[in-house]
């Protein structure tokens, strides 16, 4: 049994999230600097990456690293803006939150420093 709330099934489901999923990117391009600056990398290391890589592996290692980025910065903003729509006032759990939000993007770009490192340094 469909859910009730759920609304358009089939093709139009699809047609749907992809609006929605475009609206989201479009969202945070609009009102969150660190993921224009991450998007601004992604344009110029994703093409980098295609191009450094010397095969498949490599490629998707490569362009992989740079779109978690993205990912992971998507998932920080929208922590950060549940947390705000609940209360704006000082609250150990709501900074708590916040960190992790900043710390999982703060670990997926380190992760990106490693793949990249690890991948092009053999060739240097």
């Amino acid at each position: 049994m469909a859910n009730p709330h759920k609304g358009a099934t089939g093709l139009q489901r699809i047609f749907n999230a992809t609006r929605y999923s475009l609206a989201g990117v479009a969202a945070a391009a609009r009102h969150e600097a660190a993921f224009r600056q991450e998007l601004l990398l992604a344009v110029v290391l994703v093409p980098l990456g295609l191009w450094l890589g010397a095969d498949g592996f490599e490629r998707s290692l490569l362009v992989g690293s740079v779109l978690m980025v993205l990912v992971v910065e998507l998932l920080n903003s929208a922590i950060e803006a549940v947390v705000d729509r609940v209360s704006l006032e000082d609250h150990d759990l709501a900074k708590r939150a916040k960190d992790y939000g900043s710390a999982a993007v703060m670990l997926s770009l380190a992760t990106t420093g490693i793949v990249w490192l690890l991948v092009l340094a053999p060739r240097l």
